[in-house]
């Protein structure tokens, strides 16, 4: 897909097949992750990508996922918290880098960020 990100690090964990519109949507979050893995200087974790619908039920995600259109990813990178990887992704949005999509953090997991490519902006802290 990308120098750095391969289609299977956003498959679905229950190992079903990703739709095509899926795989369409990941090369272009690839695209962007590339693009924040250059600012960092670091590789980084997918946690979560693609998400069937009863996998993202499972783990307790929104019923409107963005995982589950194959728009969303979690991501953790060595050395950086979610909140400092929001802070950097917000500053390549502001730069004209990045897509403008949703940006999410989680209290339960302190490492964890959440970045999709939604066409409404959308941001928050749960």
């Amino acid at each position: 897909m990308t120098p750095h990100f391969k289609l299977s690090e956003f498959t679905c964990k229950c190992g079903c097949r990703m739709p095509a519109s899926a795989q369409v949507a990941y090369e272009r979050l690839a695209r962007a992750l590339e693009v924040l893995r250059a600012e960092l200087g670091c590789p980084i974790n997918v946690i979560s990508g693609y998400r069937c619908h009863a996998r993202n039920a499972a783990v307790g995600g929104a019923a409107l996922s963005q995982h589950v259109i194959g728009a969303a990813v979690d991501i953790q990178v060595d050395g950086h918290t979610g909140e400092t990887l929001a802070a950097v992704i917000e500053g390549l949005i502001a730069l004209g880098k990045m897509p403008n999509g949703g940006i999410g953090t989680y209290p339960d997991r302190k490492l964890t960020c959440h970045y999709d490519l939604r066409k409404k902006p959308a941001r928050w802290q749960s």
